[in-house]
This record gives structure tokens, C-alpha cells and sequence, in this order.
């Protein structure tokens, strides 16, 4: 009989010596009082359409369009433009559409809401002479979604509009000084008549 109850005391010895190491190793491996909550992932924007509503007095308004609902896929984006005025300011909206959506999602309400973390810049050509920000984020830093764009004489011009995601603000104005990823762009080729 006292065999057993030594046998049993070795086998409860045991056994608590087993539940307190295992108790210590997941009790170290588990808690921390530096753990940080999870960063959330602002996962990046799908942007299948890009809209540019140019309006100025005396003129028809004009859009330029490209719609790319296939991504990266093997469909190249369809591209609308109409010919622009020449010598002429011309007041510009940006809308940006996720159109795998039903109903489509507006993502320009997204860079509204982030402007700190986002710039449009334009890049010009020809008889598109320049192109100016009309709005700013909280900081004062240009943003890109209205802007001012002025024709010269008649002839063929050229319009990049390119988003960047995190920029370096304040920038020079230019995409090498911005950094950042770009979320898209998109060149148009214009008549300026």
C-alpha cells in the first residue's frame, strides 16, 4: 500500500510539475506588456475609372474618360476625350470610380476623406500650358481633385494625371520629389482648337 501511495505522489508530482512548465511557457510566449494593438491594413483603392470634367464660360464643358474595368488584365482601358478651347481657362473636377462594384464606389469620397495622404500631379504638353491646384488638405498642401487648367494656342497638348498614395507633403510639385505609391495614372492626348 505504500508503494502505491509513493507511486501515486510521484505520478501527481508529475503531473503538476508538467501543467506548471507547460503554464510558464505559454504564459511567456503569449502575454507581453509592450504588445501593441495590430496596425490596421488600409488596404489600396481599386480605381477602374477616372473622370475629368473641364468647364470654363462662354465654352461647352468637357469630359475625359478612362475606364479600364479589367485592371491589369489583357483589356486596354478605353480612353474618351473631347477637343478643348484654345486660350482658355478651364475650372477641373476628378471623380475616381471602382466600378467592380454594384453600384459603382466613388472613391474620390475616400481621397476627400485621406487628402493628407494623397496628391494628384499633372504633367503637360504642347498646347496644355499649365495646370494649378484649386483646393488643399487639412495642412494646407495641395490635393489636386479641383484644379485650374489654361490652353494656349491651337494644337495637339497632352495631360498626365497621376495619384499618388502618401506623398511626401509638402513637395516641390513634382513626382520625383513626392514619392509615394501611385494608386494611377493616366495620359490623355488632346486637340486644343
Amino acid at each position: 500500500m505504500k508503494k502505491n501511495l509513493l507511486k501515486t505522489k510521484k505520478i501527481v508530482s508529475k503531473l503538476l510539475s508538467t501543467a506548471l512548465l507547460i503554464g510558464l511557457v505559454t504564459g511567456f510566449t503569449s502575454c507581453s506588456d509592450d504588445d501593441e494593438p495590430p496596425v490596421a491594413i488600409d488596404e489600396e483603392e481599386v480605381i477602374t475609372t477616372i473622370t475629368i470634367s473641364l468647364s470654363a464660360t462662354g465654352v461647352e464643358t468637357v469630359e475625359l474618360q478612362s475606364r479600364d474595368l479589367d485592371g491589369d488584365g489583357p483589356t486596354a482601358p478605353v480612353i474618351t476625350v473631347a477637343n478643348l478651347a484654345a486660350n482658355t481657362t478651364y475650372s477641373g473636377s476628378i471623380v475616381l470610380l471602382n466600378e467592380t462594384e454594384d453600384p459603382a464606389e466613388d472613391i474620390t469620397l475616400e481621397v476627400k476623406e485621406e487628402d493628407n495622404e494623397h496628391q494628384f500631379f499633372f504633367t503637360t504638353g504642347g498646347a496644355i500650358t499649365t495646370v494649378s491646384y484649386d483646393d488643399a488638405d487639412g495642412d494646407g498642401n495641395p490635393v489636386g481633385i479641383d484644379f485650374i487648367l489654361t490652353t494656349g494656342d491651337a494644337g495637339s497638348g497632352t495631360l498626365q494625371v497621376t495619384l499618388r498614395h502618401e506623398p511626401k507633403k509638402p513637395n516641390d510639385g513634382t513626382l520625383a520629389d513626392a514619392g509615394g505609391e501611385t494608386d494611377i495614372v493616366q495620359n490623355f492626348s488632346l486637340t486644343v482648337e
